[in-house]
């Protein structure tokens, strides 16, 4: 194992999918949401699908059609669908510290849906975090707005799906997987062109750059986030995740001129401790854990 590459490796997925966020949200000052959808789930569906194919995997293959593996395509188009228009209406910083309470809300879900045991001290971690998240959206205060709850619906739809992933068939391919995912982005996309406010936009040669960089940037994040997992140990690598959070603030601050005030960073402080105290109390409850 290489856990110095790994860390560089999750640092660079981080900085990768922080800087697809940014070009996502320049998109959606001109594109509808459920265009940018519908574009960047095919383009992606295309990519993936050259790679299962160039590894020997079937996306066809039965057991990827399980109707556990359905349901969580679905998830990962509801995921997405959330997080897109998370990114259009509210701003960047606000959407990457909500964003943190994922590992959170992923032992919550272990623990109530698939009988994981977690003791006081993860729970205490848990309702801290999301003390956090209340010190960042503010409900009930002026400073409220009803759109940032887009954050909670994608981090609660990604918790879903990687829950599920937890009980895929490990036979079917991580690309046959995304193949998925990325097919169910198409057809929210699509529904929600339909069913919107807005019209097909015209993608102009500047816009197709933004498109292009969102995509690229997306993929360098996820393959370097595989990659570090592979190289590296997860217990060593997988604190540096939160390394997404500050990128993403130094995005929204020198790209849309975005200045978080001080409960901002207060919540988001605790959703990071909390967050990292759970994952080291994990790790050492875990089978051979310090």
């Amino acid at each position: 194992m290489n856990n110095l590459q790994g860390i560089f490796l999750v640092i660079g997925a981080m900085l990768g999918f922080a800087l697809g966020d940014v070009f996502v949200k320049q998109l959606s000052a001109t594109l509808p949401t459920g265009q940018i959808l519908l574009t960047m789930g095919a383009v992606s569906a295309v990519i993936f699908a050259a790679l299962a194919r160039a590894t020997g995997a079937r996306v066809t293959a039965p057991a990827a059609w399980s109707p556990i593996l359905v349901f969580r395509a679905v998830t990962d188009g509801l995921s997405a669908l959330f997080f897109m228009s998370a990114l259009a209406f509210n701003e960047l910083s606000i959407v990457a510290s909500v964003f943190q309470t994922l590992p959170l809300v992923i032992t919550l879900g272990a623990a109530l849906f698939l009988g994981e045991k977690v003791g006081w001290r993860r729970w205490s971690a848990i309702c801290i975090g999301f003390l956090g998240v209340l010190l960042i959206i503010r409900p009930g205060l002026d400073g409220f707005d009803p759109n940032v709850l887009l954050v909670l619906g994608a981090v609660v739809t990604i918790a879903a799906r990687d829950l599920i992933t937890r009980r895929a068939d490990v036979s079917v391919s991580s690309h046959v997987l995304a193949v998925q995912g990325m097919t169910a982005l198409c057809i929210a996309g699509a529904i929600l062109l339909m069913f919107g406010p807005r019209d097909l936009a015209p993608m102009p040669v500047p816009v197709l750059g933004l498109l292009a960089g969102a995509v690229v940037f997306n993929a360098l994040g996820y393959w370097g986030i595989v990659t570090a997992m592979r190289v590296g140990e997860a217990s060593i690598v997988a604190p540096f995740r939160y390394s997404r959070l500050i990128f993403s603030v130094a995005g929204g601050m020198i790209v849309f001129g975005e200045r978080p005030d001080a409960l901002t960073y207060s919540g988001a402080a605790l959703v990071i401790a909390s967050g990292l105290y759970t994952f080291l109390r994990e790790r050492r409850q875990a089978p051979g854990g310090p």
